[in-house]
């Protein structure tokens, strides 16, 4: 049975309280967080379990195998170096880290000590993003030309972060999930307008292979979308990641060129076919997420979103935010 230390019980750390709770072998056996509101909801939620203001009761105890930083990103390389020096695996959310050089330190100590790292990139484990990647898989939309998010809504505004790292790394992790393609460079431009720290930005990631993919994250819409259009030389699809019945709608629709007489006689057909929206499971992503990271632990597997991948995710918001200091210039990764 896997002893579970949650670090960090404010917004999403009650889920992971909950979810790690519901897994099977393992059990959570203490809470930290240093607001005494979050203490006193803890205690009252949970009174049989150790409740303490002080991490280090978490990483360093020996009654707990697996500690999870559910803490401001700037606190999460400390926790999580601490937790891997005392030998304990550790699910990190996401971001992973503040800078890839701190990623990369996490990674080769996590690797000299045979432990695991797991990032919580939630939507991985979504049914909706699974039955994407089964689409993909199966050469329905053909080669992809496009990857098009919007993903705004009002607020959350957070203290620690801009809104690329705060909304962006879901985008990232889906696409590195997803199109399995190299991220050649990024160009990216944002704007504060309520404090110092950027609510509003587009982002270009430019992939191998022609694909291209935009991002629009934004914390002053006065609704919420959560929208994603793939697109292929077959198909095209469009997930509406807030839409309850049809998630996903894939379009037999697209652009076909003929030439009859050589290049300067190019015929454009536009193809316009059958709309079909695929079953998609209800499901609660993050329990499936807690309940695949204790299997890993303890059989020994690395993740699939594990701390490389958390990395690939980190190195790119790193590119966004030299691209915005520099007026949108596109920085290679």
């Amino acid at each position: 049975m896997l002893r579970i230390g949650v670090i960090g019980y404010g917004y999403w750390g009650p889920n992971i309280v909950r979810n790690f709770g519901f897994a099977e072998g393992a059990r959570v056996t203490a809470i930290c967080d240093r607001n005494p509101s979050s203490l006193a909801r803890a205690r009252k939620n949970y009174p049989g379990l150790k409740v303490t203001e002080e991490s280090r009761d978490i990483t360093a105890s020996p009654e707990i195998d697996v500690v999870t930083v559910i803490t401001p990103v700037s606190t999460h390389y400390g926790i999580a170096k601490e937790a891997l020096e005392n030998g304990k695996h550790v699910f990190v959310e996401k971001p992973f880290t503040s800078t890839v050089a701190e990623a990369e330190e996490l990674i080769e100590l996590a690797e000299k000590k045979n432990l695991r790292i797991m990032v919580d990139h939630t939507f991985l484990f979504t049914s909706a993003v699974r039955k994407i990647r089964e689409i993909i898989d199966g050469n329905v939309l053909g080669d992809l030309y496009y990857y098009d998010s919007t993903r705004v809504n009002l607020g959350l505004f957070q203290h620690d972060v801009n809104v690329i790292w705060d909304l962006a790394p879901h985008d990232f992790s889906i696409m590195d999930y997803l199109i399995r393609l190299k991220p050649l460079a990024v160009a990216a431009t944002g704007r504060a307008h309520i404090n110092s720290r950027e609510d509003i930005a587009y982002i270009m990631v430019y992939f191998e292979r022609n694909v291209i993919a935009h991002i629009n994250v934004n914390w002053l819409s006065p609704v919420k979308l959560r929208t994603t259009l793939i697109g292929g030389e077959r198909k095209m699809l469009v997930w509406n990641d807030v839409n309850a019945d049809e998630k996903i709608k894939v379009y037999d629709r697209g652009v076909e060129i003929t030439s009859s007489e050589g290049i300067y006689n190019l015929l454009v057909n536009y193809r316009s076919g059958d709309m079909w929206a695929p079953k998609v499971d209800q499901n609660e992503a993050l329990r499936t997420e807690t309940q695949y990271f204790i299997e890993c632990v303890r059989d020994g597997k690395t993740p699939f979103n594990d701390g490389q991948a958390g990395l690939r995710v980190v190195r790119m918001l790193e590119a966004c935010d030299e691209s915005v200091k520099n007026n949108g210039k596109m920085v290679e990764i």
